[in-house]
C-alpha cells in the first residue's frame, strides 16, 4: 500500500521560510517522479514544482528562485524549501508520485501553508 506523508506546514510571516516534506512507503521511490502541488479554495490546484527519477527540476514561474525541490531516495523523502514566502504562497500544499513503471499516481493528503503578516 502507497503512502505519501507531508509534514513541515505552518504559518508563517511574509518573507519568512518553510520546509515542506513528503515521505513516501511501500514503493520503489527511486523510480518515481515526484511534484509539489497546490491549491486554494475555489481554485484548481496547480503545480509548484518537479523533480523526476533522475532529479531534473522544474517550477512555476510564481516560484521560481524562492523554492527549491529536492529528493533523498535513501530516505523515500521529498523536499520543498521555501523562501521569500509571500501572502499570495498561502494555500495547502500536496505531495504528488509519479510510479513510472506503471504511470501510477498517488496523492498525500495535503499540509496548509499560511503567509500573513
Amino acid at each position: 500500500q502507497v503512502q505519501l506523508v507531508e509534514s513541515g506546514g505552518g504559518s508563517v510571516q511574509p518573507g519568512g521560510s518553510l520546509r515542506l516534506s513528503c515521505v513516501a512507503s511501500g514503493i520503489t521511490f527511486s523510480v518515481c517522479d515526484m511534484a509539489w502541488y497546490r491549491q486554494v479554495p475555489g481554485e484548481e490546484r496547480e503545480l509548484v514544482a518537479g523533480i523526476s527519477s533522475a532529479e531534473a527540476t522544474n517550477y512555476a514561474e510564481s516560484v521560481k528562485g524562492r523554492f527549491t525541490i529536492s529528493r533523498d531516495n535513501g530516505k523515500n523523502t521529498c523536499y520543498l524549501q521555501m523562501n521569500s514566502l509571500k501572502p499570495e504562497d498561502t494555500a495547502v500544499y500536496y505531495c504528488h508520485l509519479r510510479y513510472r513503471p506503471l504511470a501510477r499516481t498517488f496523492w498525500g493528503q495535503g499540509t496548509q501553508v499560511s503567509v500573513s503578516s
